[in-house]
């Protein structure tokens, strides 16, 4: 069987495409035309169940998985991560703070109402909302206020220049939700509260009156999200039919889609969780595409004649992190040390099966500002020694790692145990479910822990900000409670910067700060594990690593 690599396809979409039998169709018939009618069931299996079918509900891959067929945001990332536009036909950039887009006028909702500058100030309203809690609040918080220009226009005003604005639109957050069904949720919330108020008065309050807002948004808060997680409704290729938490959720084709509909039918997400189960779907043909597998599966799809591999690199890093607020991780050389007692060749042989590419630093080639001159702490016994020394370890220290029960970051967590004796480090290894190690990688309390960092923006800021910003401690996502303020300062200058050219040698500097600083081990650039069944022609899968059926058929 073909394995092949998915650097050259770095498509937006995920488009799996196949052509019926054409064996009964006239001579004279158009394939497309015919391909197109046979539609079909399709299904994919995944590890992990949705969190929420609500955009602005949870910060999942999962999740963003199933939402990017239901919802559409103004703006799209093409090919090469730059931007395209989707909802908004084009849009002005009229000063530092302020973006005006103009609107398709042809665009339907789901539950058959339209699409227009008041659905995308209520949806970034509603995002911004405290009541609703979004974890993606940080991908807009830089929204000062939302105006309705007219029908089709609408103005974004920000609070401070913000050059990746339009990469954020193009995250799953940004996916437009129908007004009509947000109106829906708050009236809920309302009634639940026992407020004797409608949702215009609510949305009037919100604007005018944001004190007198904040009491009564502790009222609404708990049942917010419900109606939209019960009847999530998007201009999407696909709708939302039924689904059953832990085990599927099922879409159907949208005939109304802003562009040709889809041609599939149906597309299911199913529910396995076990490897070697949701291998074995795609060999019997129960499920059509499998995302999501260890690399030690690779030579059984390989070697399976009706199955094929697909992998890609995407934006993502996996790192080994540094508690830097705790002694002796508060010391560089220390860190220094720890780095260069990093085999990553040998972690990527040895446990990652030869999948995934070597990191030197926090970003990857295809984002803006990465530099392959820039130099990583590679793999040197003896200088970690000498910097042992230097710091005053020489006779070493305790120290814990944590980490999930991934199988990779177990072993990962048990090689980095054993090398680390080497330089007299004695390290424990504890492992946690998922819900308790994230809590524990957050709380300031631990030493050394084990992670990956997903780029949902394709942007670098949003590469380094939530890793390395002072402000975003914590389970915003710098667990390495790193603080420095060169840093903080270029990633400041680099948000606020619209000069691309610019921008580049911001993060370049930052890049070179972070390297000689070592907060974490720079580990490995994530590489998605993916299959699909030979029925299943012209796979693609966006960086994102999320799924586009727009064009699929099944072959008969």
């Amino acid at each position: 069987m073909k394995r092949f690599m998915g650097m050259f396809m770095l498509g937006l979409f995920l488009v799996l495409s196949a052509c019926t039998d054409d064996s009964d169709v006239e001579p004279e018939s158009d394939s497309d035309e015919g391909a197109a009618e046979s539609g079909g069931d399709l299904v994919i299996s995944t590890a992990s169940d949705l969190v929420s079918l609500d955009p602005h509900g949870s910060n999942d891959l999962p999740s963003d998985k199933v939402r990017n067929t239901i919802y559409d945001g103004l703006v799209a990332h093409n090919d090469e991560l730059g931007i395209e536009p989707l909802l908004a036909s084009d849009w002005e950039q009229t000063d530092d703070t302020t973006w005006v887009f103009n609107l398709r006028e042809d665009v339907t909702f789901h539950d058959g109402s339209a699409f227009n500058a008041e659905v995308v100030k209520a949806n970034l309203d509603r995002i911004l909302d405290p009541a609703i809690a979004s974890p993606r609040v940080n991908i807009f918080e830089m929204i000062e206020e939302v105006n309705v220009l007219d029908e089709h226009r609408v103005e974004i005003v920000t609070a401070y220049p913000f050059a990746p604005m339009l990469n954020h639109l193009a995250h799953d957050g940004g996916g437009m939700i129908s007004k009509e069904v947000i109106d829906e949720d708050y009236q809920y919330a309302i009634e639940e509260a026992g407020l004797d108020m409608t949702v215009e008065e609510l949305y009037e309050m919100r604007e005018s009156d944001p004190e007198a807002y904040e009491g009564v948004s502790d009222d609404i808060s708990e049942n917010l999200h419900a109606i939209v997680e019960q009847n999530p409704v998007g201009t999407g290729y696909l709708m939302f039919v039924d689904r059953t938490p832990g085990e599927r959720t099922e879409l159907a084709r949208f005939d109304d889609f802003l562009e040709e509909p889809a041609k599939l039918d149906t597309v299911t997400f199913k529910v396995v969780s076990e490897t070697g189960s949701r291998i074995a779907e795609l060999e019997t043909g129960d499920s059509h595409v499998v995302a999501g597998f260890e690399p030690s599966s690779v030579e059984r799809i390989e070697n399976n004649e009706e199955t094929n591999m697909y992998t890609l690199y995407n934006i993502a890093m996996e790192y080994i992190g540094f508690n830097t607020s705790k002694e002796p991780l508060d010391d560089r050389q220390v860190r220094q040390a720890i780095s260069h007692m990093v085999d990553k060749e040998a972690v990527i042989d040895g446990i990652y099966s030869s999948t995934g590419r070597i990191m030197d630093g926090p970003l990857q080639p295809e984002i803006l500002g990465y530099d392959e001159s820039i130099e990583g702490l590679g793999y040197d016994v003896e200088r970690a020694k000498e910097l042992m020394a230097e710091a005053g370890y020489e006779d070493g220290f305790e120290i814990s790692i944590i980490t999930n029960d991934a199988p990779e970051r177990v072993d990962l967590a048990v090689f980095l145990q054993e090398q680390l004796r080497e330089i007299n480090i004695e390290a424990t290894v504890d492992q946690l479910e998922w819900g308790a190690y994230l809590e524990a990688a957050s709380s300031g309390d631990h030493e050394i822990f084990i992670l990956g960092w997903p780029n949902s923006t394709g942007d670098p800021d949003n590469g380094l900000w939530p890793l390395f910003h002072s402000s975003m401690t914590g389970n915003q996502g710098n667990r390495s409670f790193y603080e420095n303020d060169a840093v903080d300062q270029l990633l400041e200058e680099g948000r606020r910067t619209t000069e691309e050219s610019e921008r580049a040698e911001i993060y370049r500097e930052v890049q070179e700060v972070l390297v000689d600083e070592a907060p974490m081990v720079y580990l490995r650039q994530a590489e998605s594990m993916n299959a699909y069944r030979d029925e299943v022609n012209d796979l693609y899968i966006d960086r994102f690593n999320r799924p586009d059926f727009r064009n699929v058929t099944l072959e008969q």
